[in-house]
């Protein structure tokens, strides 16, 4: 027997469909944008360093992995908000300042905390108005 999809269930899926996309495609374009910017970086000498040098390839898993936790953030408000988009940015503006206390707090010296807070920036200017455009509302 086969399953046919009502009108009602493909217009449920398409979104999510259209969410997983962006967020893996926005995960893998900021990854490598970051990861390549701190490749640069630290190619003209400036250090990134928090106790101690942080890997090439953490930058790449971190914004990957903080693009997935967005688009699972986005899923939930979407189902539980009112105001999708106004949580969404409401919650990662505060989270995006919170992970620069990390650098501001471990960072060895001046260059490296500018540094990896700029990378902080840099991804989450790429990857949040992206994801924001999969709200509801």
């Amino acid at each position: 027997m086969s399953t046919i999809l009502a009108p009602s269930n493909i217009a449920s899926t398409r979104p999510a469909t259209s969410l997983r996309r962006a967020t893996l495609t926005v995960g893998v374009v900021a990854a490598a944008v970051t990861t390549g910017l701190v490749a640069a970086l630290h190619a003209a000498g400036v250090p990134f360093a928090a106790e101690g040098e942080v890997p090439l390839a953490a930058f790449a898993q971190f914004t990957f992995i903080g693009t997935v936790l967005g688009g699972l953030l986005v899923a939930l408000l979407n189902r539980r908000s009112t105001v999708p988009r106004r949580r969404f940015v409401q919650t990662t503006a505060a989270l995006v300042a919170l992970s620069c206390v990390a650098p501001i707090a471990l960072a060895d010296g001046a260059a490296s905390t500018i540094s990896l807070i700029g990378t902080h920036l840099v991804a989450a200017a790429m990857i949040v108005p992206v994801l924001a455009r999969h709200t509801t509302d």
